[in-house]
């Protein structure tokens, strides 16, 4: 059984005391793929390094994180057009738009996400898309730049099923993570009626643990939390959900 992480922040702080342990918990428990999202370039060597230790495991994106545009955001763009001209990555992630914590760089976010999507479909690559308080601010962009070349994930998805529908609609997997384990995370209420061929599974650790770890740093382990939780929504068996899944994951990243 093939258990695949497609958004995991291996290279985190929070993981710089036990990293090699984490992974190897991970490992033990059935993921044998993880996806590796970029952030901006301060992260860039620690994944690399992590490519270069688990070279059977680890799966790069390169890209930059909407929380990281800032006013030297073309800078930081720059670096990002060298690298993917450079050397293969496997998406162009994570991109997007975050209104959550500042709202005062929408206009350049919204930039950076144009010139990022145009860089992913030049690239033959999928985008994998961060959406904070942001659905409206994100569906104008894709229904903009719509195309037959357009594909990706909508990472961390946490919207309502009109939503999901939408995301669908510009040929986007859902990335399920945590959430859909929590109480108030609502969108456990509606998966059933999504297609399991339009879902990955996810844990974006260390951030957004899924219960019973909530609250605590998430690691790429507990997506095993995840996996049961839709194993009771699609009334499907772990080896089943975990197949379709990766497969899934397979034609995103075209590996």
């Amino acid at each position: 059984m093939i258990i695949t992480d497609t958004h995991t922040h291996l290279y985190s702080d929070q993981f710089k005391d036990d990293r090699d342990e984490m992974i190897q918990r991970a490992l033990d428990a059935g993921v044998s793929r993880f996806f590796i999202p970029a952030i901006d370039s301060t992260y860039n060597d620690v994944m690399f390094q992590l490519e270069h230790d688990f070279p059977k495991n680890v799966f790069l994106m390169m890209g930059l994180h909407p929380t990281s545009v800032k006013e030297n955001y073309k800078e930081e763009l720059l670096l990002v057009k060298d690298w993917i001209d450079k050397r293969n990555f496997y998406a162009i992630g994570e991109i997007g738009i975050d209104l959550y914590w500042d709202k005062s760089f929408l206009q350049q976010q919204q930039d950076a996400f144009k010139t990022q999507i145009e860089w992913a479909k030049q690239k033959e690559l999928p985008i994998v898309i961060h959406c904070r308080d942001a659905f409206d601010e994100i569906f104008e962009i894709l229904e903009e730049v719509n195309d037959d070349k357009l594909r990706g994930i909508f990472h961390c998805f946490s919207g309502n099923i009109e939503q999901a529908h939408r995301a669908i609609s510009y040929n986007m997997k859902l990335g399920i993570g945590g959430v859909v384990t929590f109480k108030n995370g609502k969108i456990d209420q509606f998966l059933n009626q999504i297609n399991l061929k339009h879902i990955v599974l996810e844990t974006d650790s260390p951030y957004l643990a899924p219960t019973p770890y909530r609250g605590k740093r998430n690691e790429s382990s507990y997506i095993i939390n995840v996996l049961e939780k839709l194993v009771t929504i699609y009334n499907l068996s772990p080896e089943a959900i975990a197949k379709i899944t990766t497969k899934n994951s397979e034609n995103v990243f075209g590996i």
